[in-house]
């Protein structure tokens, strides 16, 4: 008789890592499987006794990603006797809020000094980043309804944030104001600093909790955002023109955007499996 069977991914944090996942799954000869990238969750419809698991979880081992266990009674890993909550990794989490909260709020002022809508584009990502490092925080320990509750709530507030850097851009296309691109360089070189702060605090839990690891992963893949900026502000001072700026604010929201449609969705499947 198959069972939901449930584990938690280390090192997923994208679509694209989920798309590896149900290939490493469906090349064990499963084919019944779902994946969220909002809670890190992979679900297989498999009897507990499978002669297939070991494989699955060999498969996606040599794709780059760690599996734990998840007990069907109590949403707890297998053989865990607590949720991964140390005082260390609770103070690097309140390290990465500080700094993307405080610089977030810094990046803002300094996009509307510059008439940079990059700046600004960034430093939503970086209120974005704090937000969703809080919600983690929050919900550590907590059981999968709410966890997938937390992410839908990540998935809105990112997705509203797309929303309003997309509208903002698309009017300043229409009325394109002069930049300051030495200063909107500074600031980007900062943001690209503070960026590179976060994930060396997060290093050492890089391998451990998966939603650290997620943390960690959102700050690496921030400073590529971060060097756009950058060059941006290069093409702005080289040209003169306002449209290097413009389209690196397109795509810091694009990404907003397809970041909180997948977490949305993923978001809204956890929920409806854990009310079952």
């Amino acid at each position: 008789m198959s069972h939901v069977i449930r584990y938690r991914v280390t090192g997923m944090d994208c679509p694209s890592c989920a798309a590896k996942i149900e290939k490493a799954v469906r090349s064990a000869g499963v084919y019944e499987v779902t994946i969220s990238t909002a809670t890190q969750i992979l679900a297989l419809n498999l009897g507990a006794d499978d002669a297939r698991l070991p494989a699955v979880e060999h498969a996606i081992g040599e794709a780059g990603y760690h599996l734990d266990r998840i007990a069907a009674a109590t949403g707890d890993r297998i053989g865990e006797v607590a949720p991964h909550t140390t005082a260390a990794y609770r103070r690097v989490l309140w390290i990465v809020i500080v700094l993307n909260v405080g610089y977030g709020v810094i990046e803002m002022v300094g996009g509307f000094l510059t008439g940079s809508q990059a700046l600004k584009a960034d430093a939503l990502d970086f209120l974005g980043d704090g937000l969703i490092t809080f919600l983690g925080v929050l919900a550590i320990g907590w059981s999968l309804l709410w966890r997938a509750r937390s992410a839908l709530v990540q998935g809105v507030f990112l997705a509203v944030l797309g929303m309003g850097v997309t509208g903002n851009t698309l009017w300043r296309v229409f009325s394109q104001q002069p930049i300051e691109a030495g200063l909107m360089g500074v600031l980007a070189f900062i943001a690209l600093a503070v960026n590179i702060t976060a994930a060396l605090v997060l290093i050492p839990h890089r391998a451990g909790d998966s939603n650290v690891r997620a943390v960690w992963l959102f700050s690496r893949n921030d400073a590529i955002g971060n060097a756009a900026v950058v060059v941006a502000a290069g093409m702005v001072a080289v040209t003169g023109s306002g449209w290097p700026d413009l389209i690196v604010a397109f795509a810091i929201a694009g990404l907003f955007l397809h970041s909180a449609w997948v977490i949305i969705r993923d978001a809204r499947r956890d929920i409806a499996d854990a009310r079952r």
